[in-house]
């Protein structure tokens, strides 16, 4: 029986993590959170974290695992890539692996091969980086702070004065990893921005979905709360971001994986990809992909980090018009309530609603304050849009502030 490792058994890994035991693997699942809900389903559990890669490197050498894989998540991704490479098992160089999941190795490596890039900088240090963002703000409307190598949207700020900075600098460093922000010019975009997934196969992308992504303004402009599918921008535009990214998979000789893609349009009809994570997305989208194309990137991600031929995956078009939902608070407090309509009842697909009457709960600010997940089916695309950019009309949680 081979076995797998999973780094990390949260709330968005256990569809993995079922798949993997599902096929008959010996299922591995190693974290700091013994509570993480995944943990139920592996075969075993060992408490070591994600990002300390020697530490599991020794436990995977000393558990003879056949394979590792970071679904879902960002921080493990190079620990993955870094196990695979020292012991000769499927997965993706480790360099390559690390210039996708930081930012700032990202966008150096964006502008030395002549993409198109948002002027950038990273920085440690607060004074350097605000006269940098001082620098940008006299060029642009907008600039970004994010920390250099976190997940879920965590820590990311838009400003448009100075006299913001420190504390959002303060907040992007707070979740970042390595303690090194990025700041960087706000790319003013044309239509949505574009959220969705694909898989490298042999250092060519040979599989992407592309969706939309809706955001909650109430609560954080540049954190998702819903991705529909199929994107709302033409057949032209996705297939010249296909294009770039194979480019981007052949230029790190990217073996096997999931990938989870973000571009935008600018108002000149410039493609800006904004991030290539090494490893699926969260957010319910390699469900809802598999509900709307029904390629199943889960087993694929399972399956090629295990070595399995994955020659036979190739380009669909969507069927149907699919999209994921997280439950979010408003604002910090204790649930009183969820109110679900019964408009939007007969479009719901699957629901986990992880929160009850009375449990602690943020405003919404990240993945991180997930209170539950859907997937809903739309019989018209636009109506599909429609909702998803106003859905607290119909799928919210009432709050008791604090």
């Amino acid at each position: 029986m081979k076995k797998i490792l999973m780094l990390g058994a949260s709330h968005f890994q256990v569809p993995a993590i079922k798949y993997a035991k599902e096929a008959g693997y010996y299922v591995i699942t190693a974290d700091y959170k013994p509570d993480n809900p995944g943990h139920e389903f592996s075969d075993e559990y060992h408490n070591v974290s994600t990002i300390k890669k020697d530490e599991i490197l020794k436990l995977s050498s000393a558990l003879n695992i056949d394979g590792i894989l970071s679904y879902a998540s960002d921080p493990g991704a190079p620990t993955a890539a870094y196990v695979s490479e020292k012991l000769g098992l499927p997965g993706n160089p480790y360099r390559s692996v690390l210039t996708l999941q930081r930012k700032d190795l990202f966008r150096e490596f964006l502008r030395k091969h002549d993409f198109n890039v948002p002027q950038s900088d990273s920085f440690k240090e607060r004074d350097k980086a605000k006269r940098y963002a001082d620098y940008l703000l006299d060029k642009f409307k907008h600039i970004i702070v994010k920390p250099v190598d976190s997940s879920g949207s965590k820590g990311v700020s838009k400003l448009a004065t100075i006299d913001e900075f420190d504390v959002l600098f303060a907040k992007a460093k707070e979740f970042s990893l390595s303690d090194e922000v990025v700041v960087e010019q706000f790319i003013e975009k044309r239509s949505y921005q574009m959220d969705g997934d694909g898989f490298v196969w042999d250092g060519h992308l040979a599989f992407s979905c592309f969706g939309t992504q809706h955001n909650d303004f109430e609560c954080h402009p540049h954190v998702p709360v819903g991705i529909s599918f199929p994107y709302v921008g033409d057949k032209v535009i996705q297939e010249r971001a296909r294009k770039q990214i194979d480019r981007i998979m052949s230029l790190l000789d990217m073996k096997v994986g999931g990938l989870n893609i973000e571009f935008i349009l600018d108002q000149n009809d410039k493609i800006y990809i904004i991030e290539i994570g090494p490893r699926s997305g969260g957010n319910l989208i390699p469900e809802v992909i598999r509900y709307a194309t029904d390629i199943d990137l889960i087993k694929y991600a399972v399956e090629g980090a295990l070595g399995k031929d994955c020659s036979d995956l190739n380009q669909v078009d969507t069927k149907g018009f699919y999209s994921s939902y997280i439950l979010h608070a408003r604002k910090t407090g204790t649930v009183e309530n969820i109110v679900i309509s019964d408009e939007i009842v007969p479009n719901i697909v699957e629901q986990n609603i992880m929160v009850d009457k009375g449990d602690a709960v943020q405003k919404f600010d990240g993945s991180h304050d997930t209170l539950g997940t859907f997937i809903l089916r739309f019989e018209v695309h636009g109506e599909m849009v429609e909702y998803l950019d106003n859905m607290n009309n119909y799928i919210s949680v009432n709050v008791e502030a604090c």
